[in-house]
């Protein structure tokens, strides 16, 4: 009985990593990489969800703002099984759309003010944190595995 609950929980159960080069390129579009998956039982995994996130935060101490924009999603449905201390590993690739403020289509566009631009982004404290969130659905189990990986902009 105890092992069930376990499985229910997820305890020993399915674990995921995600496994993407540490750089990426804001421009390119796409961002691809390994899902790295072992368990200590043999699962079943139905699907798996991958979001690519920036967090985009501007201001300074207690007027500071932050929001978080959902870049780029993908649902892999492909189902397969995690025997018991075997990896699988499931290549992807997740295509996103950068978002851009007025400032950046300008900086673009005008090459002679990117300097100027890049000093009110400063001063203003604008910044932006890139991540990529993985969850994979376990049949049988409540709380399914993730995992999270911070990226740095090229």
């Amino acid at each position: 009985m105890f092992g069930k609950v376990k499985r229910w929980l997820g305890i020993e159960g399915v674990k995921v990593e995600i496994i993407v080069p540490e750089f990426f390129q804001l421009n390119s579009g796409t961002l691809s990489g390994k899902l790295r998956f072992i368990s200590m039982a043999d699962q079943q995994v139905t699907a798996v969800e991958l979001r690519f996130i920036e967090k985009y935060k501007r201001g300074r101490r207690g007027k500071k703002l932050i929001d978080e924009y959902t870049l780029g999603e993908i649902v892999l449905q492909e189902s397969f099984i995690v025997n018991a201390n075997e990896e699988v590993f499931v290549d992807f690739v997740l295509p996103f759309e950068p978002l851009k403020s007025e400032m950046d289509m300008f900086q673009e566009k005008n090459f002679i003010t990117r300097g100027v631009i890049n000093a009110a982004k400063f001063i203003k404290g604008v910044n932006s944190d890139y991540r990529i969130e993985a969850r994979a659905n376990v049949k049988g189990t409540a709380l399914h595995p993730f995992d999270v990986k911070m990226l740095k902009q090229e």
